[in-house]
């Protein structure tokens, strides 16, 4: 069975459980001693450790190079590091960023899951548990720099240009006026002569 550690840490393992668990068909193994929580029988959450630590590992497929850079992160042992596997240690006394965990519980769930079970996540809105106000302002920023971007690529709408006076035309030829006696009479075939 799986250790709770006392205290502050215990009460973040409990709250990373629950959100975990809040996901679409997910549920909770204990494996070697740890929680594990899995979707379609993969995992994408362990938490584990002892009365003193508590250990949080997750699939981080995109931020892993960002987490791997706070001093409580090391890649996961066993080989799941070079996989995007990140863990993450806590002591006893040390503060665990909920909200950065939250959202690493969020990018594991979806690396792992199965399109149809994203679709269900999708289908909600957003993930079950309340997101930080971090991850909704960069996917806010985000929609503004690809709405920038787009805009960008669109060329400028054209105004239509000033009216240029019109120039001038010359002014056509009036034809002459007919008179009987400046008429002249059509010219006349020459009829030639056969012979």
């Amino acid at each position: 069975m799986p250790v709770r550690p006392p205290g502050r840490l215990g009460q973040v393992q409990d709250t990373l459980t629950k959100i975990a668990l809040s996901y679409p068909q997910s549920h909770e193994d204990h494996p070697w001693d740890h929680i594990a929580i899995k979707v379609k029988g993969k995992m994408f959450l362990i938490l584990g450790g002892t009365k003193e630590v508590l250990s949080v590992t997750t699939k981080l497929p995109q931020s892993a190079r960002e987490a791997l850079l706070l001093p409580f992160t090391e890649p996961t042992g066993y080989g799941m590091g070079k996989h995007g596997w990140v863990s993450a240690t806590f002591k006893q006394g040390d503060e665990a960023p909920l909200s950065i965990l939250a959202e690493w519980i969020d990018e594991s769930f979806r690396a792992v899951a199965p399109k149809g079970v994203l679709k269900l996540l999708d289908a909600e809105g957003d993930a079950p548990a309340a997101k930080p106000a971090a991850r909704k302002a960069k996917k806010k920023a985000a929609k503004k720099k690809a709405a920038k971007k787009k805009a960008a690529k669109k060329p400028a709408a054209k105004k239509p240009a000033a009216k240029k006076p019109a120039a001038k035309k010359p002014a056509a030829k009036k034809p002459a006026a007919k008179n009987k006696a400046t008429k002249k009479a059509p010219a006349r075939k020459k009829a030639t002569k056969q012979r």
